[in-house]
């Protein structure tokens, strides 16, 4: 316990950081008198959206919030749990608001002074923008250091709940995070890739005018979409992520604490966490020593996460050796395979959407023969993706499971996984700094095309744009990796909640039919007790259940996929409206309505996204409801349905996740490996903007938006979701 008061520090510092970064961002030089012009559109309109958004998510969560207390409070056997629970989720909720327009907020002030500094230097471009996205990073990982440690010690140390109860007592706070992150990416995501899509398809293909041309209508929708998708939308995302997997890990660290009667075990996920921002903080400082004129940025960020994940291993150490008695070694152990499938995934995801590998290029050697070879060859692409994937995160799970067992501990390989877990979320304020520098990136090269700046800026900020693809790829598939390796802590942290809703008794017989616990030592009675709950798929509820599971991923992905459709042909339809009734536009004699194409753009997002948002909500809920009362295991079908539902759809939403990342990502950065004049013909002739390629690369790009940044963000959000609202509901299953 000696270490516990480094979480607050920890925590402080993080925010003291992000203060001084943000000053830093801020200072610094605004560009030209066009550029802030342009500037100023972008924040507007991603002010006007977030606060539409939100007020939508509030009413819901709201309500939520009734429902929540009301249903848990009727089925618990603890007093008051309905009401601690409505308000952890109130408080989850509000954070995960709170990270999400952070995200926004430095971005869109970051895009600007990255567009200025990209007249002067790389080196200068390349510190302003991961700067900015750093302060996004910073805050929300503190946000969620602070805010889990914050409610457990409400609920423990001033409302007297033992430390063994109160991780149960706070899941409603993870559950209200990934409330609020669902509704936020699906919103964002719809917002900003419709606006992509009807961008691009009429503006490079039908007008045949540059990206971020000024004539475009939709330009600036396009622009204020990368910060409410990929920026608010993805720190609520890593938010509910970091939230949700703490409180699971220290779920599981209860039953060790009580057979060792060590806390540590609870508290460890904490302090691991706050070795891992005072890594980070070193990590993202050594960047501008690693970016060189010539050299690919890059290489620059990578540099700065090697050093991270060296300190990772330092604080790793130091903490289980401190902390976890004579079985520290297994677990430093599990730490380290955490840290290992980071870097790996930094690696699997480059290689599959950089243009600098065999995947992309493929891609953009098959627009040599049309728009159809192009889709073809990415989807193939993406559905390879998932086998790296399956076998990194599979090989990480037996290990650290494998590892953790060793140490002899009750519940140890479990909890092998979820140090694993957490050893990988050390490095996620770093990760999400890299995704928000995507965005900066991609809207400083917006503003520089949009305002006229020299071509050496536009060179810069094409360089740091297409790096800031890879960048926002890469987390995608760290969100994917973590919800992967969490995916079976928070399976049985479920299984654990149950047991401990349906008590001694009734989970002997479950788990031990026909026993008699008279007969027992109380040794030999708790060891069957820790025995894990069996969830047999041969009962038809549970297969069904586990059918529901796979089915819903993919549901929920086609709306959130058909949503983009149908927003960005409304798009679509309104700049072909303006070039068609203005021809002053293309003349450059006058100005499209941006307002307008905003106006379209929110108004769609919010109202389509209800739907998806909905059905990840509600789905396992009725299923559980549904076999509580119908079923016929002796009471016990209606938690064993949604554990189904629970396992199955959580391996579906990750591998679908990774293909619609990775495939959508690779086909973006074939379209710039193109416009790079990388491709040529056979004759040796570069095939650059303009060319057939060129439009069967931007076919691509656009088929592959949706997939990137609307479904596959939603999937991480969606697998935590079940998670939780399982873990938050679980008293309503058990019959």
């Amino acid at each position: 316990m000696a270490l516990l008061p480094i979480v607050p520090i920890a925590g402080l510092m993080a925010v003291a950081f992000a203060i001084y970064l943000a000053w830093d961002v801020l200072r610094r030089d605004t560009g030209t008198d066009a550029m802030r012009n342009v500037g100023a559109m972008i924040v507007e309109g991603a002010n006007a959206f977030l606060s539409r958004q939100y007020r939508t998510i509030a009413i819901l969560a709201l309500i939520t919030a009734v429902l929540i207390g009301l249903l848990v409070g009727n089925f618990s056997h603890r007093q008051n749990e309905g009401v601690l629970t409505a308000v952890a989720f109130l408080l989850g909720a509000l954070c995960s608001s709170v990270s999400g327009y952070i995200g926004m907020y430095i971005a869109v002030r970051a895009n600007l002074r990255t567009a200025s500094a990209a007249q002067r230097s790389l080196k200068d471009a390349i510190t302003v923008a991961l700067r900015g996205g750093a302060v996004s990073g910073f805050l929300v990982t503190a946000m969620s250091l602070l805010g889990v440690a914050g409610i457990f010690y409400v609920y423990s140390g001033m409302l007297g709940n033992s430390i063994q109860e109160t991780p149960f007592l706070i899941v409603g706070y993870g559950f209200g995070a990934s409330f609020v992150a669902l509704f936020a990416q699906l919103g964002g995501g719809i917002y900003t890739k419709a606006a992509d899509v009807g961008a691009d398809l009429v503006g490079k293909i039908e007008a045949g005018i540059p990206e971020d041309d000024p004539r475009n209508a939709a330009v600036v929708a396009d622009l204020v979409g990368d910060n409410v998708g990929d920026c608010a939308g993805r720190g609520a995302d890593l938010f509910e992520s970091m939230s949700a997997e703490n409180i699971g890990a220290m779920i599981l660290g209860v039953v060790i604490a009580t057979a060792t009667g060590q806390a540590e075990w609870i508290f460890f996920p904490l302090v691991l966490r706050s070795f891992g921002i005072m890594a980070t903080i070193v990590g993202l400082l050594s960047v501008p020593f690693f970016a060189r004129p010539g050299k690919d940025a890059m290489a620059a960020l990578n540099g700065g996460y090697y050093v991270l994940s060296v300190l990772s291993v330092a604080g790793l150490y130091f903490t289980t050796s401190a902390m976890m008695g004579p079985a520290w070694g297994w677990f430093f152990a599990c730490g380290l395979v955490g840290i290992a499938v980071g870097i790996a995934f930094v690696y699997i995801t480059q290689y599959y959407t950089s243009g600098s590998w065999r995947p992309v290029q493929e891609i953009a050697r098959a627009s040599l023969t049309g728009p159809a070879t192009t889709i073809i060859t990415g989807t193939a692409v993406g559905f390879e993706t998932t086998a790296a994937t399956a076998v990194t995160i599979g090989v990480a799970l037996v290990g650290s499971f494998s590892l953790g067992a060793a140490s002899g501990l009750p519940e140890g390989g479990i909890y092998g996984t979820a140090v694993a877990t957490m050893g990988m979320l050390m490095s996620a304020a770093y990760v999400l700094a890299m995704d928000t520098f995507g965005p900066i990136t991609d809207n400083a090269g917006g503003i520089t095309e949009f305002s006229q700046a020299s071509a050496q800026a536009r060179e810069i900020t094409d360089q740091l744009d297409a790096v800031g693809n890879t960048t926002k790829a890469l987390t995608k598939g760290y969100a994917v990796a973590s919800a992967g390796l969490a995916a079976f802590l928070l399976f049985s942290a479920y299984l654990d909640r149950v047991k401990e809703i349906m008590g001694p008794e009734r989970t002997l017989a479950v788990v031990a039919p026909g026993a008699n616990a008279a007969a027992m030592t109380q040794v030999q009675l708790d060891a069957v007790l820790r025995t894990a709950l069996p969830v047999n798929l041969s009962h038809v509820e549970t297969f069904v259940g586990a059918l529901l599971g796979a089915m819903l991923v993919y549901l929920f992905s086609s709306l959130a996929i058909r949503a983009v459709g149908s927003a960005a042909a409304d798009i679509i339809e309104e700049v072909r409206r303006q070039f068609r009734d203005d021809p002053g536009i293309m003349a450059g004699t006058s100005k499209p309505d941006y307002h307008r194409t905003v106006d379209i753009t929110a108004k769609a997002a919010l109202r389509q996204m209800i739907a998806p948002g909905l059905l990840a909500v509600l789905m396992p809920v009725a299923v559980g409801v549904i076999f509580r009362v119908l079923g016929t295991q002796n009471g016990n079908a209606g938690w064993e349905s949604v554990a189904g539902l629970l396992m199955v759809g959580t391996i579906a939403g990750v591998l679908l996740a990774t293909f619609l990342n990775n495939g959508g990502g690779a086909w973006d950065n074939a379209k710039k490996f193109i416009e790079a004049g990388e491709l040529k013909d056979a004759a040796g002739a570069v095939l650059g903007k303009g060319s057939s390629a060129h439009e069967a690369g931007v076919v691509g790009d656009t088929v592959g938006d949706p997939f990137k940044d609307t479904a596959g963000p939603s999937l991480h959000v969606l697998v935590k979701l079940l998670s939780t609202i399982t873990l938050v509901l679980a008293p309503l299953f058990v019959s």
